[in-house]
């Protein structure tokens, strides 16, 4: 009782999955810088477009 449920709209939702998806790329290009005595996470980021061809390189990837 006393739950409080909000409607949030495909688009909004769309918008946010974007800006999302754009952060994570912008991350992958320019990293932020790591404080002192951090060491780096050298993992590769995975990105993940539904419906989209993505190319890297000379290979296409289609999701």
């Amino acid at each position: 009782m006393g739950e409080v449920i909000r409607f949030v709209p495909k688009s909004e939702r769309e918008r946010d999955r974007l800006i999302r998806e754009a952060r994570a790329i912008y991350d992958s290009i320019f990293p932020p810088s790591d404080p002192v005595g951090e060491k780096r996470n050298n993992a590769p980021v995975s990105h993940t477009l539904s419906g989209a061809n993505i190319c890297r390189g000379d290979e296409v990837l289609l999701s």
